[in-house]
This record gives structure tokens, C-alpha cells and sequence, in this order.
């Protein structure tokens, strides 16, 4: 049997290095509303590297991840919030991992002894956790931990004994496993009132309640189920479980927010999502999803696939640290988006299919190619609280995890975008059991399997990016496609008559080095099997040159907004106290106080820009560090921000997508003189990053291989403000603020001027 996890040990009163740089930190609590989600803490504690464990932590915690507090109640002093209003939109029920339909399906692929769905079946009729004449073991506490009294087991035995008994009963209408399921349910909702033990609580509250819930979403459909006893079972989730779940995305047991792995987050807001349509609370559920979508910890979509690698590749956030944990990853973050997906949202689709490109990547990290060796992936160093992972961890690699069939059948049987890495972990590990450890309730083969489509789609999601004067196109292959062919047209809508590349088969990636500076163009990707080609893609545009995206004149005098000339944006806004003022050659400029005033831009400004190039002319009054001329950005997780001082006493340009980890940077040779007006101005072409000051070179970086597109849609983008709440407001006027996607020249800088 596996060994329980155990806590890595990072003190929450360990001391930061003193020599890095405090932009790598969260620097204090940041309210709610400044992140768009939970705060950031400090100090430590929480999971770090070492050999895999059973679910989340490590059973060797290495220098970086702390014990939390030895003990924990259920609570954790969070009380569950007030009810939501009433809501237009109902829950779908059931609606967690399986739907009335999916029974449906299931009932009629059993009763036809179909393939693979009769291997799945038998795979759950042979477990001894869906046999009758088991008897629950309640517990009114609950122990996950490296601590005396562990017991966890004894609850998560249980938790699949009560899904597993409700899976036979819908698929065979049975009711003798009905009944049993519900009294598993019912004597543990009359007798656990606490979750306790070290760190790893959180994972039992997260992994276990996120489990338990879809064992109780499936019998809230069983009449024989008391609305007095269904009612116990809500509250103990709301009272019991809920909390700590909720505790831990807000604090991360008191840990600086890049301490935990991915996994943490991923169970959490797994069970928060969970427990939200359980208990028709619509506030619970939206807490999972905004979590998802713009929280600030490892677990959040953008973090959890670190990187996006061209041909769609995602490395995963763990992948630096082990493959178990990256497996535990894709199955906790398949079983989030598949909830979701059943109520109406499609967390599968966020930025371009984020999760499938995870996916693939670990799948494909865990196989073995014709030769027997493990294929190889690209990888890019990943910097956290838990150190520096440089390269592809090979701990554990081939390791195999019942997860596969939910992320393969929604991608390639509902949508028919091509899973080739999934494709053979799902077949290589048909039919799914339940692993026997916990870590995932399993039978998908049974559970999730649909028939494949027989169209052959046109490939989707391409994308097409200029660097360094190269076309780098990406895009999803099509289920069935042999080959793919780029085409390429001069013209929007084609004719796209010129074929730039063929028969590629994987990677789904080609860069074009054929095309002609100052031109644009427009591509398309065609699917090609045995029957003939797809529908060609939607159309990809590039554009050879600089291309003025954003136009801030400043000229209005009156009002709160500055319109955008190249009419792309709606207006900006004047906050905190900017004001209209006299402008250098123009009507008028911006004048920003000091005193919290700013300007605050549309969301997604610099979203598909690859090379770009940044200008703007400022008349700064007085220095302070840290201070900004722009800060784009979602909070402190991801960013790009021009200072006129940083803490080195020079002018820097920086990025960074983890909380001012891996920040790449400019730097200049002094601070933005004062007292005068200045033109400033930053470009990226390819990976060589260059800072100008007055129409002169001043500071460049050949190694800036971060891009703005890489930061996702950012959603807070301002002139004269930081993401970080403590740093201090701009005292300048602003003035002609320009965005271009593309990267200026030196001589086209200069005409600026």
C-alpha cells in the first residue's frame, strides 16, 4: 500500500534571501479586489519536491515547503458563504462527472455488450469497492498527514466504495446498490464533523469532497433517498468541507502563493466546483471558476500549463518536479473541466484548449516511442518557491493513471480535435479502473467513452505569430488527419494559393521564412487522410512590419476617457485623480499626481502580440522606485511594466508570468531624467529586447524569450500604476502612448521623436 503523503518543510517564518530581488515576492496581502482573487501570504509551508507520494505532497519534502499547523478543524474558522439569490440558470442534475444522458449511453453499450464500454463495466463489477454486503466505517474524524491518528484511507475506501455502488445502480437499475450507496453516505453525514492532520488536510477536504460529492450528485436522483437525510450530507459538505477548501485558496495555509503545486490548487477548486451544484449554491460554484480563470496560485489555468510550446505542447507546472504529480494534475484538472463542461461552461476551452495542451505534453513525457525509448518534449526552466527546475523530471516518468478517457473522448469524440498523446495513454490504459489508491474515482473507459466522429473536421485553433520577421504558426490537428498542409494567401479570404509547407504530422507547428518584410499575409491549414482533405482552418493573419494597435492622443480636455485613435479599443479611463493637462507638440497630455492616480486601458491590450513595441513620452516630476509608466498585468501572477526606477536605480522594462519569478529584463544605465519631457520607448524582435531612451539605445537583452501573448488576457493594464498594491504612483505627465504589434526600428523610433 502506498505510504500517505507526507508535509515538506518550509517554515512560514522563514526569512527571504535577502539578495533577491523583492519583485519576486508577494509583499504582503493584496486585497481581493486589486488580484481579481485571493490574496497572497507570506511565508511558507505546503508541498515541495521529492518522490512521489500517494496524492499530493511528497514522501520526502526537500528545503522550501513547511509544515503547516500539526492540526486543523473542519472549519478552519471560514464560515461557508450566505446563499446566493435566485438565479435564471438552474443546476443541471445530475451534473458532476455524468449526466442522465451518459448513464443512458452507458445502460445501452452494456445492454449491446459494446466495446470498450463492456471492459469498463467489467472492470467496476470485478472491483471489490462495488460489491455488495460492504459496511461502512464512519469516522467523526477525518486524519491526512504525517501525524498520529492517520486514517484517511479508512474515509477514501469508502468515498469510492459509495460512487462505485452508485455507478452499478444507474447502469444496471439494480437497487440493492442504491440502497447501499445510501446508507455509506448517510451514516458518514450523521457521524464526520472534522478533517484534520498537518497541510495535507486540505488534500483530503479537496480530493475526497470533490469525490464524495459526485458519489452524492448521482443519488440525489434515487428516490429512496430521505430529503432529510440528503440535506445532512449538503451541510456536512458545507460545514466539513467547503471551508477548508475555501481556506486554502485564500491563504495557502499562510504560504508565500507560489509555494504549493499545481495539484493543491486543482483539488481545491475541483471540490469548491463541486460542492457548489451538490448544493444548488451558485456563489460556491462561481468561486471554483473565476479561481480557474484569474487566480493567483499554481493551480489556476495559466499556471498549471506553464508554458505553451509551439505545436501546442503545455508544459505543466510540475513537470519540472515528477510525473506522478503531473498525472495527479491532468486527472484532478480533467475531472474540474468535465463538471463544468456538464453545467454549461467550457473550462476545456479556455485560451485555446490550455488544458489539452497540458495534457499532451504529459502524456506524451510518460510514453515510450517504437524504439523503447521515452519521447522527448521541449522544456523551459521553471522558477519557484520551491527552487529552479531546469529540466524534464524523470522521476517516475511512465507513470500510468486511469485519466486519460474524459480528456481524450471530449476532445476527439465531441469536437474531433486530434489527441494523439492522450489517444495511446487512454488505449494503453483501457479499461480504467480506479487505481486503488484514491487519488481519482476512475472506470472512465466506461464512464466517458463515445462513439468517435466519422466527419473529418478542419483543424482548429491556429494561431500565427511574427518574431523576429518569421511566421511561427501553431494550431490542433483534426481526429482521423494524416498529414496537414499550411497554405498561404495575400489577401484576406485567399485565394490561398500558395502552399508554404506539407505533410506535417507532428509537431502541429511550421515558422515561415518566406515571406517578404512589409507584407501581410493570411494562412489557412487543411487536414489530409485517405478520403481527401477538411475544410480548411480559420484564417491567421501576420503583418510583416509594425502595425499601430493602440493610439492614446491625450487631446480630449475634458472627461474621464482617452479614446483610442486607431479606434481598435474603447476608450481608456481617467481614475484616482488624473487630470487633463498641457500636452509637449500636442492639445494636451495626462498629469498623474502621485497620489494613486492613473489610467487604466482596456483588458487583452497585447494579448496575440508576439514582437511589439511600446512608446510614450513622460515629463516625470519626482523619482520613486518602483513607481510605473505601464504595468499590464493580472495582478502580481503575471505582468510586463516599465519603471523609471527599479531598485538597481535604473530604468527597466520587465516580464514575468509567476509572480516575478523568471522575470526577464532591460535595464538601462540610469533612471528616467526629471524635469523635462522624455521619450521612452521598449521593442521586442524575436528574443532581442531593446529599451530606448530619447530615440537612444540604452539598455538591451538578446535572451528576452518572453512575449506579451505569453501572459494570456491580461486584465489589468495601467499607465502609472503597479499590480503591486505598495508600490508607489507615477508623479508625470504622460503623453502620445502608442502599442505596436511588431517590432520598430532604430530610425523609426527616432521619427517618433
Amino acid at each position: 500500500m502506498h505510504q500517505p503523503a507526507s508535509e515538506d518543510n518550509n517554515s512560514p517564518d522563514n526569512t527571504l534571501d535577502n539578495s533577491l530581488d523583492r519583485r519576486m515576492f508577494c509583499m504582503g496581502a493584496m486585497s481581493l479586489a486589486a488580484l481579481g482573487t485571493a490574496a497572497c501570504g507570506g511565508g511558507g509551508g505546503g508541498s515541495g519536491a521529492g518522490s512521489v507520494g500517494l496524492l499530493g505532497g511528497a514522501t520526502q519534502g526537500t528545503a522550501g515547503a513547511a509544515p503547516g499547523p500539526a492540526t486543523g478543524s473542519g472549519s478552519e474558522d471560514v464560515p461557508a458563504p450566505a446563499p446566493s439569490p435566485a438565479r435564471a440558470k438552474p443546476f443541471v442534475h445530475p451534473g458532476l462527472l455524468h449526466t442522465e444522458a451518459d448513464f443512458e449511453r452507458m445502460r445501452l453499450k452494456v445492454a449491446a455488450n459494446a466495446q470498450p464500454w463492456l471492459a469498463g463495466w467489467n472492470a467496476l463489477t470485478s472491483n471489490g469497492r462495488s460489491q455488495l454486503g460492504a459496511t461502512p466505517r464512519p469516522l467523526a474524524t477525518v486524519i491526512r498527514g504525517d501525524v498520529p491518528g492517520q486514517n484517511f484511507a479508512q474515509f477514501y475506501i469508502d468515498v469510492a466504495r459509495a460512487y462505485q455502488l452508485a455507478l452499478r445502480w444507474k447502469v444496471s437499475q439494480d437497487t440493492r446498490y442504491a440502497d447501499l450507496a445510501i446508507r455509506f453516505l448517510n451514516e458518514w453525514s450523521s457521524t464526520l464533523t472534522a478533517i484534520e492532520g498537518n497541510a495535507d488536510r486540505f488534500l483530503a477536504a479537496g480530493i475526497y469532497g470533490q469525490q464524495f460529492a459526485n458519489a452524492a450528485e448521482i443519488m440525489r436522483t434515487y428516490p429512496g433517498w430521505a430529503a432529510s437525510d440528503f440535506a445532512r450530507f449538503q451541510n456536512m459538505m458545507l460545514t466539513v468541507f467547503y471551508p477548508l477548501n475555501h481556506s486554502f485558496l485564500v491563504n495557502h495555509n499562510g504560504s508565500e502563493i507560489t509555494n504549493y503545486w499545481a495539484n493543491w490548487d486543482q483539488c481545491t477548486i475541483g471540490a469548491i466546483l463541486a460542492i457548489g451544484v451538490l448544493c444548488d449554491r451558485r456563489d460556491i460554484y462561481d468561486e471554483a471558476l473565476n479561481y480557474y480563470r484569474s487566480g493567483a496560485g499554481n493551480g489556476a489555468g495559466l499556471q498549471a500549463v506553464y508554458h505553451m510550446h509551439p505545436g501546442y505542447l503545455g508544459q505543466w507546472q510540475e513537470s519540472g518536479r515528477d510525473q506522478g504529480h503531473c498525472t495527479l494534475g491532468i486527472g484532478l484538472a480533467g475531472a474540474f473541466c468535465e463538471m463544468a463542461w456538464n453545467q454549461g461552461d467550457d473550462i476545456y476551452g479556455y485560451e485555446n484548449n490550455r488544458f489539452l495542451a497540458g495534457a499532451e505534453y504529459v502524456a506524451k513525457s510518460n510514453l515510450r516511442d517504437g524504439a523503447g525509448d521515452f519521447y522527448t518534449v521541449p522544456f523551459v526552466t521553471n522558477v519557484n518557491r520551491q527552487g529552479t527546475q531546469s529540466v524534464l523530471a524523470t522521476g517516475g516518468q511512465g507513470h500510468r493513471r486511469g485519466i486519460w478517457e474524459s480528456v481524450h473522448n471530449h476532445y476527439a469524440n465531441r469536437l474531433g480535435i486530434a489527441t494523439p498523446y492522450t489517444a495511446l495513454q487512454a488505449e494503453q490504459m483501457r479499461p480504467e479502473t480506479d487505481g486503488n489508491n484514491g487519488d481519482q474515482l476512475g472506470f472512465g473507459t466506461l464512464t466517458f467513452t463515445r462513439d468517435p466522429l466519422t466527419a473529418l473536421v478542419r483543424p482548429s485553433g491556429l494561431t500565427a505569430r511574427v518574431r523576429a520577421s518569421q511566421v511561427e504558426l501553431s494550431w490542433w490537428g483534426s481526429t482521423g488527419a494524416l498529414s496537414y498542409s499550411v497554405r498561404r494567401a495575400s489577401t484576406a479570404g485567399g485565394p490561398y494559393s500558395t502552399t508554404v509547407a506539407s505533410g506535417i504530422t507532428d509537431t502541429l507547428t511550421f515558422t515561415d521564412t518566406t515571406g517578404v518584410a512589409g507584407e501581410v499575409y493570411y494562412y489557412v491549414v487543411v487536414a489530409v487522410n485517405a478520403g481527401g482533405e477538411s475544410e480548411p482552418s480559420a484564417e491567421a493573419r501576420a503583418a510583416l512590419k509594425p502595425e499601430l494597435l493602440m493610439h492614446l492622443r491625450f487631446d480630449e480636455a475634458q472627461g474621464n476617457s482617452a479614446a483610442d485613435a486607431t479606434g481598435r479599443f474603447a476608450a481608456s479611463e481617467l481614475a484616482g485623480g488624473a487630470a487633463w493637462t498641457a500636452g509637449r507638440n500636442s492639445a494636451g497630455a495626462v498629469a498623474l499626481g502621485g497620489t494613486g492616480a492613473y489610467i487604466n486601458l482596456p483588458t487583452g491590450l497585447v494579448k496575440d502580440a508576439a514582437d511589439f513595441s511600446i512608446a510614450c513620452w513622460v515629463y516625470v516630476d519626482s523619482l520613486s522606485t518602483w513607481s510605473r509608466v505601464f504595468d499590464f498585468g493580472s495582478g502580481t501572477r503575471r505582468y510586463m511594466m516599465l519603471t523609471p526606477r527599479s531598485n538597481a536605480g535604473t530604468v527597466r522594462y520587465a516580464i514575468s508570468r509567476v509572480h516575478g519569478y523568471n522575470e526577464q529584463v532591460i535595464e538601462g544605465a540610469s533612471p528616467l531624467p526629471t524635469g523635462r519631457w522624455v521619450h521612452v520607448a521598449v521593442t521586442l524582435a524575436g528574443t532581442l529586447g531593446t529599451l530606448y531612451v530619447d530615440g537612444v539605445a540604452v539598455g538591451s537583452n538578446a535572451q528576452m524569450t518572453l512575449a506579451p501573448f505569453e501572459l494570456g488576457e491580461t486584465t489589468q493594464n495601467f499607465l502609472g500604476r503597479s499590480q503591486y498594491p505598495n508600490d508607489p504612483a507615477l508623479r508625470a505627465q504622460l503623453d502620445d502612448f502608442r502599442v505596436y504589434q511588431g517590432a520598430l526600428g532604430t530610425a523609426e523610433i527616432a521619427a517618433l521623436l
